[in-house]
């Protein structure tokens, strides 16, 4: 399943569901994202803008390379765009495996991708105003672990 969406949504509710549909499943990771504000360099809100269908395509096609890849059962990649506060969920993944080494490192070689490559342009809305959410070099370098 993949859903890249304005609307709010429920990460046990979504948890609960995704588990339900594989009884054959030994283990399930999760991962829920939420919009921070540091007490350092506050911001008011962050502001994601993407192309909902080119980013449903290619995340589709990364979730195929992770199921393929780490033999999962099923992963699930739920992503928002808009403008989110500080404290509001803004993505989840949801990985199931027969065992949960497969599940954890379907789950986070996910996560390298939404942090690297996805679709998605981040402003942060300060009191100073808008700013461009610069690429991180760590978050590449996790990226880079996953290369063939």
């Amino acid at each position: 399943m993949i859903r890249v969406t304005e609307k709010p949504f429920d990460p046990g509710a979504e948890l609960n569901v995704f588990q339900a549909a594989h009884t054959e499943a030994g283990a399930m990771v999760s991962f829920t994202g939420i919009v921070r504000s540091r007490p350092d360099d506050p911001i008011s809100a962050l502001i994601l803008e993407c192309y909902p269908e080119l980013a449903e395509n290619e995340l589709a096609a990364i979730r195929d390379d992770a199921i393929a890849r780490f033999s999962l059962l099923d992963a699930a990649i739920i992503h928002r765009h808009g403008r989110l506060v500080p404290g509001e969920t803004i993505m989840m993944v949801l990985t199931l495996a027969p065992h949960r080494q497969a599940a954890f490192d379907g789950a986070q070689f996910l996560m390298d991708y939404l942090k690297t490559g996805a679709p998605f342009w981040k402003q942060e809305e300060t009191a100073a105003g808008l700013r461009w959410v610069e690429a991180r070099s760590e978050d590449d370098e996790a990226r880079a672990r996953w290369a063939r």
